[in-house]
């Protein structure tokens, strides 16, 4: 037996190895845990829910005999690389089921080597890790006519840490992560990541009317050559539907005479080993200061929120220290608001995602708390076209119209319908 012949040899059997490793059957998949949950009543038996679980349930099977290997000198010289299974792209309207259906397929599978995240989250790593391979080995490069390209490092990285990424809100609206994403996912993909996502939007309409979208636009058909695309869309928010009667913090301040708010932080502070105290965060070199903490609470407001140039990875760091958040005073949002609009829809997203669990006071009712008129009347829109020379015909990229936030903003309601209900509360109580 020659060499070439002992490696495949070899490869072979460690491959066997590690699937012989998991415990996989057609009684523990992702099908099987979703029809458990109807039969005891946990959910209501839906349809289009069940189609998209079969769906699921596929890309569970085909993993049961796949385990990527890893690329070298050599068996790229030697070795046909391994296609790996499609993977799966379920987008629909908010409140349908899709993190719930991925979540029951994460925790069925069986394998060492998985993540499941938000996918803001992930980007915000992915340009933390550019940076750092930039700073380690971006100048031995200098010298070379090509420049350095971080993105293969990167992505070996994440395959090392996790072969299966499940992620949560598949979205696009930052131009810095459009540009990086099909060199990134090609790479992923080249590695033998299996991707499966949620996301409010088809894969055609991701980064819709997105500065130089014409760069994005690639990434597209290799999302699509990767992971199947499903619909699920069955025309009913289960958040909403659920827990319409159950609202127990969120306060329409003009409703009372007293502030409802104190009284409860000061129960939950009560139960922290601290006391109540200004909070300094050093992130990314900055510092960010909140007036009002305790242990795991912090009283907030709007302003101090959203009004400061705050982003992704300021509120994701809130969430490694807070299981409370109180947020005072939300005005309603308009896309007069734009950028504290955004901020709002970002932390949301992040808090929900990391299950913190959130008080609101606000002037509006829930139902609204975001006015969707558009309107001429924007500053910030008119320097920003000023500074780009662009009258208002060309203007049509998200940046301009608002149509982001819009689409997004009813996510971000039926999120908050879910975080202020009193089985959320219970459910994640720290």
């Amino acid at each position: 037996m020659n060499f070439k012949q002992k490696y495949v040899l070899k490869q072979f059997k460690q491959v066997l190895r590690l699937v012989s490793l998991r415990n996989y059957s057609s009684s523990s998949g992702p099908l099987a845990s979703l029809t458990k949950k109807y039969e005891t009543g946990d959910l209501s038996r839906d349809e289009i829910q069940l189609d998209a679980c079969r769906s699921l349930e596929n890309v569970y099977n085909s993993l049961r005999t796949y385990v990527p290997v890893k690329q070298n000198l050599f068996n790229k010289v030697f070795s046909k690389p391994i296609e790996p299974p499609k993977g799966l792209y379920i987008y629909g309207a908010v409140g349908g089921g899709k993190t719930m259906l991925m979540d029951l397929f994460y925790n069925c599978c069986n394998i060492d080597k998985k993540s499941r995240v938000h996918f803001n989250e992930f980007m915000v790593n992915v340009h933390k890790q550019i940076h750092a391979i930039k700073n380690k080995y971006g100048p031995q490069f200098r010298s070379n006519s090509k420049p350095f390209d971080p993105i293969p490092i990167v992505a070996q990285e994440i395959t090392d840490g996790s072969w299966l990424i499940c992620f949560d809100e598949f979205q696009v609206t930052d131009i810095a992560d459009a540009m990086i994403l099909k060199r990134l996912f090609t790479q992923l993909f080249a590695n033998g990541v299996v991707v499966v996502a949620t996301s409010n939007r088809k894969p055609d309409d991701l980064y819709k009317n997105g500065l130089q979208r014409s760069n994005f636009i690639p990434f597209i058909p290799i999302l699509k050559r990767y992971c199947d695309v499903y619909n699920l869309d069955s025309g009913i928010d289960y958040r909403v539907k659920s827990m319409k009667n159950k609202r127990i913090m969120y306060f329409v301040k003009s409703d009372y005479k007293l502030d409802p708010v104190s009284p409860i932080f000061k129960l939950l502070v009560s139960k922290e080993n601290d006391v109540v105290r200004t909070k300094t965060f050093t992130i990314l070199n900055r510092n960010v200061t909140f007036c009002k903490a305790c242990g795991g609470v912090l009283e907030s407001s709007f302003d101090e929120l959203c009004s400061r140039p705050l982003g992704s990875n300021d509120y994701l760091h809130l969430t490694q220290f807070f299981h409370t958040i109180i947020i005072r005073d939300v005005p309603q949002l308009s896309l007069k608001l734009k950028s504290e609009t955004r901020r709002f829809i970002n932390m949301i997203d992040s808090f929900y995602d990391n299950r913190l669990r959130i008080i609101i006071t606000s002037s509006v009712p829930l139902e609204d708390l975001f006015c969707k008129d558009k309107t001429d009347d924007d500053v910030e829109q008119r320097v920003l076209m000023d500074d780009l020379d662009l009258n208002k015909a060309e203007a049509s990229a998200n940046v301009f119209t608002g149509d982001e936030e819009i689409f997004a903003f009813d996510r971000t309601i039926s999120r908050i319908t879910e975080m202020i209900n009193e089985e959320y509360w219970k459910k994640y109580d720290r």
